[in-house]
């Protein structure tokens, strides 16, 4: 069963739909103009439902099969927002907003699930009913819990839940997943050391926070170094380092440092927020001074769910010929709160050979637009056949 012929079709349609979201990029929950966009499309389609305002700016289309004999409702979701990156691709349809790109291929996931949803109102060839999600705040905003928390999964009876992103190095249309943990709880950490300033003459008097949070960047590394299994997975960074004075001859009254932290369990997330804390208080008391620790649990670990990772890799194969196991990725997702609410699974779908996620010049790839947009609608008419 390769790819649909209705998205070989639909495929100029959706990349002008793609290239449009692609050019006016939208950051976190500011999503209105794709959100409007979205609803439009949903309702020009004839979706039964749609919906606005779900975790303030995402949108929920419902579609309902020729028939409906077991009750069965499956979500889809595809994220719309865009990064605070300004854009080096040079396209004919690059970003006309300054500081804000769609650098990770939410365009590309919008406009694929928009045709997934055209061609599943056309045909309505299952039996069940399918709720199409369209999520804002995926870059670090939680919008997937936003959502949740608006009981997006009780309000439409969702029993079942699929995402996908694109993977760019993957063969353009080949698909990749894995069962259990596939994305990695993504945490932050702040921590403000304080000593006592003074001349850079007298070190004698001060109690230095430059060489105290020093020591404690480095030791820091001891944690996956040191503390954890070598079998696990951790990383710990510190991403930023600044003192409270920029003069030559001032020893700061305080530093700040600042990182994040990724595992791929819960076991390793505790032992990552107590050593941390349990490091810096101790070098801090060591010289005399303190640290001030703040821990913030970001994403959790996503997983996909063993059924629905089988299934979900049985449709990409039967579309794509084959589906690979991908490797785990430290990166974080927050469809792991759609996850954790309800079984499900997220697929990587090939980009071709393009510049990585998150990078000024990197584009989706609109080759990819028919195996997205089928695994989507063969998503749902295997799991809902119709009756």
């Amino acid at each position: 069963m390769p790819v649909k012929n209705r998205f070989a079709e639909l495929q100029d349609e959706i990349t002008a739909w793609r290239r449009d979201i692609h050019e006016n990029p939208e950051i976190l929950f500011e999503t209105h103009r794709t959100s409007a966009l979205v609803a439009e499309k949903l309702k020009e389609f004839g979706c039964d439902e749609v919906v606005t305002g779900i975790g303030r700016t995402g949108v929920v289309g419902v579609i309902k099969g020729k028939s409906d004999s077991a009750g069965k409702v499956i979500g889809l979701r595809a994220d719309m927002d865009a990064l605070p990156i300004h854009e080096q691709t040079g396209l004919d349809y690059a970003s006309k907003t300054p500081g804000a790109m769609h650098a990770c291929g939410h365009d590309g996931h919008t406009a694929m699930l928009l045709g997934a949803a055209k061609y599943l109102s056309e045909t309505r060839n299952f039996d069940g009913t399918v709720v199409v999600i369209f999520q804002p705040a995926e870059e670090g905003g939680g919008g997937g819990k936003e959502m949740c928390d608006d009981g997006l999964m009780e309000r439409w009876n969702i029993q079942e839940v699929y995402g996908m992103h694109n993977w760019p190095g993957r063969p353009v249309g080949s698909f990749s997943i894995r069962p259990g943990a596939f994305f990695a709880a993504t945490d932050q950490f702040d921590i403000t050391f304080e000593g006592r300033g003074g001349h850079a003459a007298k070190p004698q008097e001060t109690i230095d926070t430059t060489v105290m949070a020093a020591q404690a960047v480095l030791a820091l590394q001891t944690i996956a170094a040191r503390n954890a299994d070598p079998v696990e997975q951790i990383v710990v960074s510190v991403t930023s380092f600044e003192t409270s004075s920029k003069a030559f001859n001032v020893i700061p009254q305080k530093v700040q440092i600042k990182g994040t932290v990724r595992t791929m369990s819960t076991a390793m997330r505790d032992l990552a927020e107590a050593r941390i804390k349990e490091i810096c208080t101790g070098i801090a008391a060591t010289f005399g001074g303190t640290a001030d620790v703040t821990y913030h649990r970001g994403y959790p670990v996503m997983a996909n769910h063993e059924e629905q990772t089988e299934f979900a890799a049985k449709v990409a194969a039967d579309i794509s010929g084959s589906c690979d196991e991908a490797p785990l990725v430290m990166g974080g997702e927050d469809f792991a709160f759609m996850l954790e609410e309800r079984p499900g699974a997220y697929i990587l779908v090939g980009n071709g050979d393009t510049a990585a996620v998150h990078h000024p010049e990197y584009n989706f790839n609109d080759e990819a637009i028919p195996a997205g947009c089928s695994w989507w609608a063969e998503i749902v008419e295997q799991r809902m056949p119709a009756a």
